[in-house]
């Protein structure tokens, strides 16, 4: 006899969105081992809003996954005892800020998150790292970087790297322009 496990039904009621919600800041060590759980808590999270396009969802589920890599590789967090904090709140009723606070700059790293502009595209096609903010622009309506100085988590050591997405619940027709971004 084969035991089929039923899903689960969720804990929550998800509920419409509104401008100014935030959702309670988590906190992680910085270990690449973490970045399942790191996923896993922002699709339940975004899984409290309702009639958010499961694209949207993924989307930034994906992004999440890149930022937590980059703060573990790149600053003091994925230094023995380093962490990492995340936010996710409603700028706007239409719009979901997420964003991720890393421990510190460490000396051979740069300050703040940008895209390697200067590689050629042969370098590009033999390059090991750096595609993660080029997921995060194309999937992101808008993402940057700043020096997270008034975070007593970093005691204003860090960077704050945030990542805007678009609140629809209607996704985009397959083979569409918005589809393809």
């Amino acid at each position: 006899m084969t035991i089929v496990p039923r899903p689960r039904a969720p804990f929550h009621i998800p509920t419409p969105p509104f401008a100014g919600r935030r959702w309670p800041s988590r906190f992680y060590p910085g270990d690449l081992a973490q970045a399942r759980w790191v996923r896993a808590d922002l699709a339940a999270d975004l899984s409290r809003l309702e009639g958010l396009c499961p694209q949207v969802a993924d989307d930034a589920v994906l992004c999440v996954g890149e930022m937590f890599a980059n703060a573990c590789a790149h600053s003091r967090s994925g230094e023995p005892g380093g962490r990492v904090m995340r936010t996710l709140f409603q700028p706007a009723v239409d719009t979901v800020r997420l964003c991720l606070v890393d421990g510190g700059t460490r000396t051979d790293a740069p300050a703040l998150a940008r895209v390697p502009a200067e590689r050629t595209c042969a370098e590009w096609d033999l390059a090991e790292s750096g595609r993660g903010l080029l997921i995060i622009q194309a999937l992101a309506l808008d993402w940057g970087s700043e020096s997270a100085t008034d975070s007593p988590f970093c005691a204003g050591r860090g960077t704050a790297v945030w990542a805007d997405f678009a609140l629809t619940s209607v996704c985009a027709p397959a083979g569409s322009p918005e589809e393809a971004r």
